[in-house]
């Protein structure tokens, strides 16, 4: 299955300035598929070393010289690793701190060799490294889940993902298309983007099975967590993983997952499960303009999962059928789609982290699902499961800030309105006149390369 990261490790192959690359992502999403066919395509000679599997091999990087390293692995081995035809990849690079700072040693010493190496738990490692990190001496990309898009590619629908791609802001598509995609986007809303998943479904052209493909995952998740602590903290990490996946969008509340835990246990909880790309969350920020983060209160956050097709298993919503598929949870599974496509469609190489925007004020509340950042200018996002609704929020927000544009995404069409009226409830101002980006929700992965005309 064609991921966009392989565009990425083309890249890097080639690139002068090309140093030992990191990968960093959630257990399952692809990375050591994906790294084998790229080595594969690309490279006379392969050579795998699983760190976790074969803990003698932890003995091999007691020395941070490289040339004795490349020596002990081609003895074991018996695999040539030579610079531009070899590439040596470093799986499950976590459990051994010294592997990893190994990596510096790498780019000094020998430059020309390709080096790749990831891991499920990376984060936590290198979080809690006690070695140096080998700042400034490699490179690290980002492996998330597939992609809608992707997974349009993996079940042939190419024509559909030219569709998607080739649209540009004052742009239409044609209503055949538009049907076609939304039975397919409500189809990955029950598959979503593990590989397994999706692999399954490809090969059989069936949905029975992808339920206990996702129990499976969810259980692996689960009994990692015996790696994050003792068996109170490991309670703790599924009880949050489960609120995480009833409470899609919202605010997160402590009381309502433990009357009898302490908030900052709980916080940990989920600090943790964001360090491991299991959950990811999205900051409340006072800001409207860039840089996002220079008034974000990073103790307010509402979560999302890592894959929504997972996140249907954990909240126990049954597939029923494809035109059917989402009842009274379509306004959180929406919400959980498109933060999903906007920080798995980022660049390989950069880490999308998510904002939104509340105001608490009397008979004036206000949420906006997410401010996303085009360039220098930030516009926010308004998250719709039907095709209509009220845009009381975006109103508020535009008004409130001084902002002209805002973006929808929901099920209609794509449309462009200029010069829109609305009434307005907030202190000196009553009426705005704004411009309204309105999208169908399989296009949230495209709003960060899209050019907002208006």
């Amino acid at each position: 299955m064609y991921r966009k990261i392989e565009k990425y490790l083309a890249e890097w192959k080639t690139s002068l300035y090309r140093k030992p690359l990191i990968i960093r992502g959630a257990r399952q999403v692809g990375k050591t598929y994906t790294i084998e066919k790229f080595a594969k395509e690309n490279f006379k000679h392969f050579l795998k070393i699983n760190l976790e599997q074969d803990r003698n091999l932890h003995l091999v990087f007691e020395s941070f010289n490289t040339q004795q390293i490349i020596n002990e692995l081609t003895a074991l081995y018996q695999v040539p690793i030579i610079d531009g035809e070899t590439l040596l990849f470093i799986d499950e690079i976590q459990v051994s701190p010294k592997a990893i700072a190994s990596l510096r040693y790498f780019y000094e010493q020998n430059p020309g060799l390709h080096v790749i190496s990831a891991g499920s738990l990376l984060d936590i490692a290198l979080n809690e490294m006690q070695y140096s990190m080998p700042v400034g001496r490699v490179d690290f990309a980002f492996m998330y889940p597939m992609t809608f898009s992707e997974f349009l590619t993996a079940i042939k629908e190419n024509g559909l993902v030219k569709a998607i791609d080739d649209f540009a802001a004052n742009k239409t598509i044609g209503i055949a298309i538009h049907k076609r995609i939304l039975k397919l986007l409500r189809l990955y809303f029950f598959i979503g983007g593990m590989p397994e998943a999706v692999a399954h479904y490809v090969n059989e052209k069936d949905l029975s099975g992808i339920e206990k493909i996702h129990s499976g995952l969810v259980q692996s998740i689960e009994f990692d967590f015996a790696k994050y602590g003792n068996r109170k903290q490991q309670e703790y990490l599924k009880d949050v993983l489960h609120y995480v996946a009833n409470n899609i969008g919202g605010k997160v509340k402590y009381s309502n997952i433990s009357t009898s835990v302490h908030s900052n246990i709980l916080k940990d909880a989920f600090l943790k499960l964001e360090m491991t790309r299991i959950i990811h969350l999205v900051r409340h920020t006072r800001s409207s303009s860039v840089p996002l983060t220079q008034l974000q209160n990073k103790n307010v956050f509402k979560p999302i999962f890592m894959d929504i097709g997972m996140l249907n298993h954990i909240a126990g919503i049954k597939l029923i059928s494809i035109n059917n598929l989402v009842t009274d949870y379509e306004g959180a599974l929406a919400e959980q789609f498109v933060l999903q496509e906007l920080i798995s469609g980022n660049k390989p190489y950069q880490e999308k982290k998510l904002n939104y925007w509340i105001r608490e004020a009397k008979n004036s509340n206000a949420e906006i699902d997410c401010l996303l950042q085009i360039e220098n200018s930030v516009y926010p996002i308004e998250i719709k499961a039907g095709k209509r609704g009220t845009l009381k929020s975006l109103h508020i927000f535009l008004a409130e800030k001084n902002k002209k544009t805002g973006i929808r995404l929901n099920l209609d069409m794509p449309s462009f309105g200029k010069d829109l009226k609305a009434k307005v409830n907030i202190l000196d101002k009553s009426e705005l006149t704004y411009n309204l980006v309105s999208l169908p929700l399989y296009l949230a992965g495209n709003l960060a390369e899209m050019e907002i005309l208006i």
